[in-house]
C-alpha cells in the first residue's frame, strides 16, 4: 500500500511539491521492480556492496547500478555508507531472497497486467462508479489472476494467517472443523492446522488456486487434515457442521447484498455457536483513516464492479442481516488489518 505523501505544515504558502511526487509516484514503483528484477536486494545481501560488484553480480551496467540505487536511498529501500549500499531493515526481510519473508514475487501481481490495465481505466471506473476494464473484473470466475496473488503474496501473509489463528483459537485443545472461503496459498486456514492436530480444514477456491494450497499443506505437513472444495463460493455445497469459517480478504469484492447472501449461506454451514472470521481493510467511518484502509477502497473501484473497504458499521449490519446473534472487531496488530468474529 502507497504511503500518502504529507500535507504541508499549517500556515506554510502553497506547494505544488505534493501534486509533482504524486504525479511522478509510478516511477518509484518502476524503480523498486527493477531492484527486484535484477536482485540487486539479493546482490547487497551477499556482500557486494559496490555499484560495480552489483552490476557484475546481477548482469547490468556499472552506470545504471548506481542511479538505480542511488534512488533507492533516496526512497528509503537502500542507505549508502561512503560509496557503498546496504540493506535497510525492511529490505534485509522483504527483499532479498534468501529470506523467508521475501516479497518480491508480489511483482507478478501488484504490476501485472490485469491490475495495470483496471487503473490505467480509473478515470472511466470513478464515471461508472465501478471497474471499467471487464464487466466483472477481477471478480471474473477462475480469473488466472489469482494464482499469481497465491504465489506472489504468500510471504505477506504467513504472519498474519499464525496471529489470526492465534486470535480465534488461543489455546488448541478440541478438535475444529474450519472452512477457508477464498483459501488462496492456503495460510489462513492451514495455520489453524498447524497449531491444532485436530484441526480438518476445507478450503475453497477455483481449481487452479486450490493446487497452490494444496502445495502449501504438503509443505506444513497437514496434508492428511485437508480438503478441498472447488469451486465459487457462491454456488458450490459447503455442508454442515463447521466450527469456524475464515473469510479472509474476500467480502470487499463485493456489494453489500452480495456480502449479505454470502453470509447467509456461511450462517447455514456453521454449527450453533459457531463463528465466521473476517479479515478485511476496515478503514474508520471517516473513511479517510487509518491511510492503508481507507486508500484501498480505491484498488476495488479500479478493479471490481461494486467491491469497497467497508467500515465496521456496515459488517456489523450485513452479520446481522445474515442472521448472526452478535460480532466483535479486533485489532490484528502489527499488521494493517483488522478482524470481525461474528457468532452464530
Amino acid at each position: 500500500m502507497n504511503t500518502p505523501t504529507p500535507s504541508a505544515p499549517a500556515g506554510a504558502p502553497p506547494s505544488p511539491l505534493i501534486i509533482f511526487d504524486t504525479l511522478n509516484g509510478y516511477q518509484r514503483s518502476a524503480a523498486l521492480r527493477a531492484g527486484i528484477e535484477l536482485d540487486v536486494f539479493s546482490a547487497i545481501g551477499r556482500g557486494e556492496r559496490t555499484a560495480g560488484a552489483i552490476g557484475n553480480s546481477c548482469g547490468a551496467a556499472e552506470r545504471g547500478v548506481r542511479i538505480l540505487c542511488d534512488y533507492l536511498v533516496v526512497i528509503g529501500l537502500l542507505t549508502k555508507p561512503g560509496e557503498t549500499y546496504a540493506l535497510t531493515p525492511d529490505s534485509a526481510v522483504f527483499l532479498d531472497k534468501r529470506s523467508p519473508a521475501y516479497m518480491g514475487g508480489a511483482v507478478r501481481f501488484l504490476h501485472g497486467d490485469t491490475i495495470s490495465a483496471a487503473f490505467a481505466k480509473l478515470t472511466d471506473a470513478v464515471r461508472n462508479g465501478g471497474t471499467a476494464v471487464a464487466a466483472d473484473g477481477t471478480v471474473a470466475p477462475d480469473h488466472p489472476v489469482w494464482v499469481d496473488f497465491a504465489r506472489g503474496m504468500a510471504p505477506l501473509m504467513a504472519m498474519p494467517a499464525e496471529l489470526l489463528a492465534a486470535l480465534v483459537d488461543p489455546t488448541p485443545s478440541k478438535p475444529l472443523k474450519v472452512l477457508d472461503i477464498s483459501a488462496s496459498h492456503g495460510l489462513y486456514g492451514l495455520a489453524f492446522a498447524r497449531r491444532n492436530p485436530a484441526a480438518r480444514v476445507v478450503g475453497n477456491d477455483w481449481p487452479s488456486v486450490l493446487k497452490v494450497a494444496q502445495e502449501t499443506a504438503e509443505r506444513f505437513g497437514v496434508a492428511d487434515r485437508f480438503t478441498t472444495l472447488p469451486g465459487s463460493a457462491f454456488e458450490v455445497d459447503f455442508g454442515r457442521d463447521y466450527d469456524i469459517v475464515l473469510l479472509p480478504n474476500f467480502l470487499h469484492h463485493f456489494d453489500a447484498a452480495g456480502c449479505e447472501k454470502l453470509l447467509r449461506k456461511v450462517h447455514a454451514a456453521l454449527k450453533p455457536g459457531g463463528r465466521v472470521v473476517v479479515l478485511e481493510f476496515i478503514p474508520e467511518p471517516d473513511r479517510v483513516s487509518p491511510p492503508p484502509s481507507a486508500m484501498f477502497a480505491l484498488t476495488m473501484l479500479a478493479t471490481t464492479p461494486s467491491g469497497d473497504a467497508y467500515t465496521y458499521a456496515e459488517y456489523e449490519a450485513m452479520l446481522r442481516n445474515a442472521g448472526f446473534a452478535r460480532s466483535e472487531l479486533h485489532p490484528l496488530p502489527p499488521t494493517m488489518q483488522r478482524v470481525v468474529i461474528g457468532y452464530k
